[in-house]
């Protein structure tokens, strides 16, 4: 059942990865503006810390424990700090990613492809399971992984991204199956391009763009908050029937 407003998230503990910056700081910031009680995770401390401070001036609740989710250990030292803290958890949002190489598939170096795959592939999962067990103890939550259409349509010299992002694919639907009757749903959002220093290649070499561009209907890259929405609404009450979902946010790319 949907509350009276379904995407009022208070009382609600989220974990948002990769929110130092970007798609992950925008989805950190409106999760907080929405009630919700937001654990800002990156890489690095004080950036994470400055997404905190921002959050708090505008009102909201929120946290940074700093975490690099391709060293399991930091996973684990995080979740220990969650349980610690707040003994649950509602929402996770799984948006930290790597995308080391720009390149023909055939030059990719074996350090990068495993760079790539401890962060996009083991990451997203390891995150996912202990997320999900701490969710299930308190009868459920949401997960939401962010991938990219690169999953679907692989990006040009984007080969070993484009597979792992694939994966998160088929790992949001694999989760959704067997964590349902735990009551935790999982969810895929796939942002088309967008402006943010992850994508900077792109967006700001113009004959790439260009190229890019010819393909999205809408003729122009998102920003960062148009990705929030989505993310908001698959993680909140109103998506209380929706699971497995892998919900396009490209501007028309992938109905091309």
């Amino acid at each position: 059942m949907t509350s009276t407003h379904p995407f009022d998230l208070s009382g609600k503990i989220a974990i948002v990865t990769g929110a130092s910056r970007g798609i992950g700081a925008e989805i950190a910031r409106l999760l907080a503006g929405n009630g919700a009680h937001v654990i800002v995770s990156s890489r690095r401390q004080d950036d994470c810390q400055s997404v905190v401070d921002d959050i708090v001036a505008q009102g909201g609740s929120a946290e940074a424990i700093a975490c690099h989710i391709g060293e399991l250990e930091q996973i684990q030292a995080l979740y220990d700090a969650v349980q610690s803290r707040h003994g649950r958890l509602d929402i996770l949002i799984n948006n930290a990613a790597t995308n080391p190489y720009f390149g023909h598939i055939l030059d990719t170096e074996p350090s990068v492809l495993q760079k790539t795959v401890d962060v996009n592939i083991r990451g997203y999962f390891y995150m996912s399971t202990h997320g999900a067990r701490l969710m299930a103890r308190h009868g459920g939550g949401a997960i939401v992984n962010v991938s990219s259409v690169n999953g679907v349509v692989p990006g040009f010299q984007q080969g070993i991204y484009s597979i792992t992002k694939a994966a998160v694919i088929s790992m949001t639907k694999a989760f959704a199956v067997e964590c349902a009757e735990q009551g935790v749903r999982c969810n895929a959002l796939l942002p088309g391009l967008t402006d943010t220093k992850f994508a900077s290649v792109l967006v700001n070499t113009p004959a790439i763009l260009k190229q890019a561009l010819a393909h999205v209907p809408m003729r122009r890259v998102a920003q960062p908050s148009e990705m929030a929405g989505a993310a908001l609404y698959l993680a909140s009450d109103a998506a209380s029937y929706t699971t497995g979902a892998i919900l396009n946010v490209d501007g028309g790319y992938l109905s091309v």
